[in-house]
Order: structure tokens, then C-alpha cells, then sequence
């Protein structure tokens, strides 16, 4: 797929002010643990926080996936049973008359 440029730009926008949040946040969450880090140790820190965030992040879209997978059958259902009762002239129950030969 091509993007435009902007659409490229707005991409870069979304990923950058999303690093800015993580950042902030193992910020806080250096300065929550209450520890006295140096900038070495503190980069290490963030860096794990991070890694440790990121795997947080997918367990947790993977518990979303299964669930969603999960429920998507009976919806399906409950919209092909409204669908049908929307139909004029079509029940769930009727089918079409044997065509005489």
C-alpha cells in the first residue's frame, strides 16, 4: 500500500508523540520507585521499562484477539437473525418453492 506524504507524515506525527508518552511515563516511573539513579543506570531503567511495557502491551492485545474471537460467532448470529427479521417477505423458517419441472 502507498501513502501519500501526508499520509506518511501524520504516520510519523502518531509514532513520535506515542515514543514522547512512553518516555514520559518511565519517567515517572523512575521517579515513582523512589530511586537515586545515575544517567547510565536511569537508561537502563527506561530501557527496561519499556521492553517490559511492550510485552505487558501484547499479552494484553492477545487477550483482547481471544476474546473478540470468542464473542464474534454468537454477534454474528444475533445479526443474521436481525437481518432476516428486516427482510419483507423472507422468514428464517421458509424456503424457496421447488421449481416445477
Amino acid at each position: 500500500m502507498q501513502m501519500t506524504p501526508q499520509q506518511r507524515n501524520l504516520m510519523r506525527q502518531r509514532e513520535n508523540m506515542r515514543r514522547q508518552m512512553i518516555t514520559r511515563e518511565a519517567d515517572t516511573a523512575v521517579r515513582d520507585s523512589g530511586l537515586q539513579l545515575n544517567p547510565q543506570e536511569r537508561a537502563r531503567f527506561e530501557s527496561r521499562y519499556i521492553q517490559e511495557r511492550q510485552k505487558v502491551e501484547q499479552a494484553l492485545r492477545q487477550q483482547i484477539e481471544a476474546e473478540r474471537q470468542k464473542e464474534l460467532p454468537s454477534l454474528i448470529q444475533q445479526l443474521k437473525k436481525e437481518f432476516q427479521i428486516d427482510q419483507p417477505g423472507k422468514s428464517p423458517a421458509t424456503k424457496p418453492a421447488a421449481s416445477p419441472r
